[in-house]
């Protein structure tokens, strides 16, 4: 009967395929794409701690030999010592993003040590707090020169290699910050509009080349860097840091901070060869809701919690 209706729906030469053929099929297609990466040479930046750490195992364990760069050497080594113990590939390589002469040096190594970098995730990062009118030009151009030119030199020095094998991936962790401005974050959050908007612009030039760009923007996200800006605030507002960690949690659209490997997974969508057509996205993790970046607190910046106030750094 099944046979029969085949027959009517399709014509006379559908077919039942084995099952065992079909599973097979499918199979196959899975292991394909979990199979993407292999090969392929990575770099994350800030890739020591929090999200970095987060999102270089992800690509590590999807096959990718990965360079985590940072400018802490007992972070980096330490991250790729268990990638390492997995059985997957990962070189520690120091690096300030806010020296070209660094970057340059990083890239080169990079290139050799992983034969050709095909990804690079920007997510090194950092953060600041104050009132507009105590917005120091310093904290201003810190702000930047990490979160955004960080960001712009990375891309220029890998971007060429990738243009001319015709693939590549870009992301950059941002921040729901770069998305709507909130209290008390003016060079952070302007920082991260900055990142969003080379990004928006590379992509309307990467268009058609093989080489994607895109962003991921998390919410407060739970990591040491959280715990340490709840104790800043804390301290700064007189409560203690259990009530100040509860009121976050709260805040949040989801009831609760973001969790690395959530950020990770978002970046993690970008990769596949049949993620080509995400191109020029800024995907938002938070949990939830439809307003970015308004659930701030007044004493740090909404995602301070995952952004070292050490330039440079690692998450």
């Amino acid at each position: 009967m099944r046979r029969r209706f085949l027959d009517a729906v399709f014509g006379k030469r559908a077919e039942l395929k084995p099952l065992a053929e079909r599973v097979g099929r499918k199979t196959s297609r899975l292991a394909i794409r979990r199979r993407t990466l292999v090969g392929r040479g990575a770099v994350v930046t800030g890739g020591g701690r929090g999200i970095g750490e987060a999102v270089a195992e992800a690509l590590a364990e999807e096959g990718a030999a990965v360079v985590v760069a940072a400018r802490g050497r007992d972070d980096i080594e330490w991250v790729a010592a268990g990638i390492e113990e997995e059985g997957r590939t990962a070189y520690p390589l120091e690096c300030d993003v806010t020296d070209p002469d660094s970057v340059a040096a990083m890239a080169l190594r990079a290139q050799e040590l992983v034969g050709g970098v095909d990804i690079l995730v920007n997510n090194a990062g950092a953060s600041s707090s104050a009132p507009f009118l105590k917005v120091t030009l310093e904290a201003w151009e810190s702000a930047h020169r990490v979160n955004a030119t960080g960001a712009l030199l990375a891309t220029q020095a890998f971007l060429p290699e990738m243009l001319e094998r015709g693939w590549g991936r870009i992301v950059n962790v941002a921040s729901v910050a770069g998305l709507a401005g909130a209290r008390y974050t003016t060079a952070y959050s302007a920082s991260k509009h900055a990142m969003l908007g080379m990004a928006r612009c590379l992509a309307e030039e990467l268009a058609g080349t093989g080489v994607t760009v895109n962003s991921v923007c998390p919410g407060y996200v739970h990591t040491e860097m959280t715990e340490t800006n709840i104790e800043r605030i804390a301290a700064k507002t007189g409560r203690d840091a259990k009530t100040v960690r509860a009121e976050l949690e709260a805040r949040q659209p989801g009831g609760r901070f973001v969790e690395v490997e959530e950020v990770a997974h978002a970046v993690m969508t970008f990769m596949p060869d049949d993620a080509a057509s995400l191109h020029g996205s800024e995907l938002v993790v938070r949990g939830g809701g439809r307003r970015a970046g308004r659930e701030g607190t007044r004493a740090a910046a909404p995602e301070a919690g995952d952004r070292s106030s050490r330039t440079g750094a690692a998450r």
